[in-house]
């Protein structure tokens, strides 16, 4: 959840399509690397071949990093990178972002569409299914922190499962993937000051409905989902180093609709 903002010379990455079912305009761009046998993840903001990198998808992680780290949720880990990169020949500045492989040694992973219909039974929910795994705390948790940041991208392979066959362990893959959130779509200090950032945008799940908010009455107890609580203090470590990388306008606007949402859910 740091930030680099010494410039890296990263244009040795060679960029590949991320499976995306968002509707964005733009290409979603991916990378990896294999330092000292260590396998790091590069992702880019959106990227239009005309204008470059134009998205901030990349600091939405770093921020959604952080939430999750003030609220005591398990989740994967970003950095995000003022790099230099190259595409089709091209050189471009931007800020990246970048994770470790979460798989434990042994381990493989699966999207959670694919187990669901690997081993539902005949009529059970997603939500229920889910349940029945022993992963309703992680799903509730997931449930609400996709309200309060509004993620429109949570399909079933933006959830994974983690199998060990040898041990005969499986589990639930932290929290990651959480760029197409918050103010995903604004391009512009303008249209950030004229978002609405109460509304309930249609929003692609792969456990309930389309709604965000309607997703909330999934969760029967719905206190303390969370094992700690969020605070107006915590802004100043959310948002710790991100100014000059987005605007001043994009940090209140976006820690205003963190807070606001956080408390709807608070007082449910």
């Amino acid at each position: 959840m740091k930030i680099i903002h010494e410039k890296q010379d990263l244009t040795f990455l060679r960029w590949s399509h991320i499976r995306s079912s968002s509707g964005t305009a733009g290409t979603f761009l991916k990378s990896e690397s294999n330092l000292d046998g260590s396998k790091i993840y590069y992702k880019l903001s959106r990227f239009d071949p005309l204008n470059g990198v134009v998205g901030h998808e990349c600091v939405n992680e770093l921020i959604v990093d952080r939430l999750l780290t003030v609220l005591g949720v398990e989740h994967l880990d970003y950095e995000l990178i003022n790099s230099r990169i190259e595409i089709e020949g091209k050189a471009y500045d931007t800020y990246l972002c970048a994770s470790k492989d979460f798989k434990e040694r042994g381990e493989s992973k699966l999207a959670l569409d694919d187990y669901y219909r690997l081993n539902a039974i005949k009529g059970e929910s997603r939500y229920d299914f889910c349940v029945r795994c022993g992963w309703k705390e992680y799903i509730d948790r997931m449930i609400v922190l996709d309200y309060i940041i509004l993620n429109r991208d949570r399909h079933g392979a933006n959830i994974e499962v983690l199998r060990n066959s040898r041990k005969r362990t499986i589990r639930m893959a932290p929290l990651f993937d959480h760029g197409l959130s918050l103010l995903c779509f604004c391009n512009s200090d303008e249209e950030v000051s004229e978002t609405d950032i109460m509304e309930d945008k249609r929003c692609q799940n792969f456990i309930g409905g389309f709604s965000c908010q309607e997703n909330l009455k999934l969760i029967g107890e719905k206190k303390n989902v969370f094992p700690n609580k969020l605070y107006i203090t915590d802004k100043e470590f959310i948002f710790d180093g991100l100014r000059g990388i987005v605007s001043d306008v994009f940090i209140d606007t976006v820690w205003n609709m963190i807070y606001k949402r956080y408390k709807v859910y608070e007082n449910l």
